[in-house]
């Protein structure tokens, strides 16, 4: 299957809309960065942007968007909000701000997700409500979540109009491939993505991963992100960096064997291995 990838490839959702493989992310790119590097995705091939209310760059990448000239349904736009606001009507605008603040007082989001559990069951409860009525009235075509382990998704079931989420974003390379959520999301039809699929580049320099990077005369970088399809996730690399993002959606021309996988694998460190989080698969409050 992953021979035949390219960068216009999609997952299925089962919102029945569909998700462009190679993301680009823009986590901590400044402001004034953030709509120059989004254009140079864009006209790179990329289709996919991730945002978040807390990355405080949502107004560049709707900038972005509307400077590249592409059509807005040919570009797919997710972002996130951690918290619920004090109560549902509120909480319905703090999420409807993406919209306003992205593509205008009557656009619309591709993905919307749950940031994280921090805000624990009654606060994702809230979230998730308010995401489901904009779902419904078409202001987000598919809504998931971040960080969230097997319990918490099994606790939506008690409310949830829609279950299960149509995505879920995690911390996701060779050294920590956190394989049970991983698992429980394929198995029930939802979409993995990965964040820091390039570990912050603080892996350059590992023996197994440079050997393979030397084997296909690629960077270690693409053989990061090609792992990402090889195990069926979405990777969202992030740079400013206008080679690098050309360069990281350069990861068509070549296939990781069965050995290199293997080795890659043999990498995980489990929850130790992770830079940002990994999910508590027990927790449900």
């Amino acid at each position: 299957m992953t021979k035949d990838l390219t960068i216009t490839s999609k997952f299925a959702l089962k919102s029945g809309h569909e998700l462009p493989i190679l993301g680009f992310g823009v986590w901590d790119s400044p402001k004034h960065l953030t709509v120059q590097s989004c254009q140079e995705a864009l006209k790179d091939g990329y289709r996919h942007i991730d945002t978040a209310q807390v990355y405080g760059n949502e107004e560049e990448v709707g900038e972005a968007v509307r400077k590249s000239r592409l059509s807005r349904r040919d570009v797919f736009i997710t972002s996130k909000a951690v918290k619920p606001a004090d109560d549902e009507e509120s909480t319905y605008q703090k999420c409807l701000d993406s919209v306003k603040n992205i593509d205008g007082e009557n656009g619309y989001l591709d993905l919307f997700l749950i940031h994280n559990v921090t805000s624990g069951a009654k606060g994702v409860k809230l979230l998730w409500q308010a995401m489901e009525r904009l779902h419904e009235e078409g202001r987000f075509k598919s809504i998931g979540v971040s960080n969230m382990g097997i319990g918490m998704i099994e606790g939506m079931k008690s409310y949830a109009k829609v279950w299960p989420p149509h995505v879920n974003q995690l911390e996701l390379h060779p050294w920590c491939q956190q394989r049970d959520i991983v698992e429980y999301c394929h198995k029930n039809g939802v979409a993995v993505e990965a964040y820091c699929p390039l570990v912050r580049n603080q892996k350059a320099n590992d023996p197994t991963l440079k050997a393979i990077s030397e084997k296909h005369g690629k960077s270690t970088a693409q053989v990061l992100l090609r792992y990402c399809l090889e195990k069926a996730w979405s990777p969202l690399p992030k740079s400013d960096n206008p080679e690098r993002i050309k360069q990281n959606g350069s990861i068509y021309d070549f296939a990781l064997d069965h050995d290199d996988i293997m080795k890659l694998d043999a990498q995980d460190q489990g929850a130790s291995g992770a830079l940002v989080v990994a999910v508590d698969n027990e927790k449900k409050t």
